[in-house]
């Protein structure tokens, strides 16, 4: 396996961090826009670093063929997504990412039915992905990622049948110094925060609800407690009813008053749009001087104090037919992740789990062709490598 990773922001520097430890590859190239970013993540003579422009499938394949690569890792924001997937098609390489192709909410009723929803301009190209007898294998960080590993592995071994697969993020974390830092990247927060959130319903299908809609409390284990959790679009909605049954999927985030107030203030401002302003002699899109104005995620971590939970909560009958409800989820305390890797919470949590199908990839242990989600694989191998890797997961239920 000849790895090449686009992207060295804080999920790629941590997603390096994570590789180091491991043997399962040959070479991995850590390529990005910044020279100086890319050279910062080289952990060993198997790594080398790169530039390239993300927003070119012909740069991305160029670059695959020159390094002889057989595996893209897609670190970079969404919007880059179509991009980086091209060129892994076209370089025949198989390709990996944390995140789905960008929706486009429906002109006439934004807030009922979906328009171009996440992850269609990509499975609009499965059939040449299996023709090529290529792999992608789409939304593998976190969330997307363990959470849909997770429904998975309780459709086949906790339930006979699901009422609801809800996907639940929530955390305890604190920022010190910052009044309003986010944790991850501002710009696809602002993507997934403000987006008509969708629903799946075997009845109906997918549709779409306001942002922030159907507030609930959520109980999170290990200490976070309980925390508000809102409608918001995310990529599990999209790939679990594909191959999981279950007579709905939600997801809600754990999000706080304050940060859905400033969101939708930026949003009522026009500061979270991505069409350029003139301002003077130079024209910028108001989303891009957001989050030029706000911290990096990537250097958060020594001022966090905290833990981050990412989770599916399953609701249905078990085998001999009696009600049950179970939270899979899985934990990481900032403390932990600075101390043992030197990146923060949010950020580690994300990138481990593309590191680990990466290397279910290299053994053999999970195998495919076409455009799939982790779904579509079994879940045990993935677990029990990700325990392996010393971040174990947890289960809380009842009858």
């Amino acid at each position: 396996m000849r790895v090449l990773q686009v992207g060295a922001g804080a999920v790629g520097a941590a997603a390096v961090s994570i590789a180091a430890r491991r043997t399962f590859f040959e070479s991995y190239v850590v390529a990005d826009y910044s020279a100086g970013r890319a050279d910062a993540c080289v952990a060993d003579d198997r790594f080398s670093s790169a530039t390239v422009d993300a927003s070119s499938p012909a740069a991305v394949a160029d670059l695959c063929r020159a390094r002889g690569i057989t595996h893209v890792l897609n670190a970079v924001d969404p919007r880059f997504v179509m991009p980086v997937f091209e060129g892994a098609l076209d370089a025949g390489a198989d390709y990996l990412d944390m995140a789905m192709s960008l929706s486009t909410p429906d002109p006439a009723a934004p807030y009922s039915r979906t328009g171009v929803k996440l992850g269609d301009d990509q499975f609009a190209l499965a059939s040449t992905w299996t023709d090529r007898g290529r792999l992608a294998l789409i939304g593998i960080g976190v969330e997307p990622g363990l959470s849909d590993v997770f429904a998975r592995y309780a459709a086949d071994h906790l339930f006979s049948a699901i009422e609801e697969i809800g996907v639940r993020d929530g955390a305890n974390l604190v920022v010190d110094g910052h009044a309003f830092a986010p944790t991850f990247s501002i710009w696809t927060t602002i993507e997934e925060c403000l987006n008509p959130p969708v629903v799946w319903e075997r009845d109906r299908g997918w549709y779409t609800t306001e942002p922030f809609s159907e507030p609930e409390v959520f109980d999170f284990p290990e200490g976070i407690g309980p925390v508000e959790c809102v409608n918001v679009e995310h990529e599990e909605v999209l790939l679990i009813p594909r191959w999981v049954s279950a007579d709905r999927v939600t997801f809600k985030y754990g999000l706080g008053d304050e940060f859905i107030e400033v969101l939708r203030t930026l949003h009522k401002l026009g500061l979270s749009s991505v069409d350029p302003v003139r301002v003077g002699e130079v024209s910028v899109a108001p989303r891009d001087l957001v989050a030029a104005c706000l911290p990096d995620p990537a250097g958060l971590g020594p001022r966090m104090r905290g833990k981050t939970c990412a989770g599916t909560w399953v609701r249905g009958v078990d085998a001999a037919g009696a009600a049950k409800e179970v939270y899979l989820y899985h934990v990481v305390d900032n403390e932990w992740s600075m101390r043992e890797y030197g990146h923060q919470a949010v950020a580690w949590q994300t990138a481990i789990n593309p590191v680990v199908a990466l290397e279910l990839l290299a053994t053999g242990a999970w195998t495919g062709t076409g455009v799939l989600g982790p779904e579509a694989f079994d879940a045990v191998p993935f677990l029990d490598l990700l325990t392996e890797y010393g971040s174990p997961w947890g289960m809380r239920g009842r009858p």
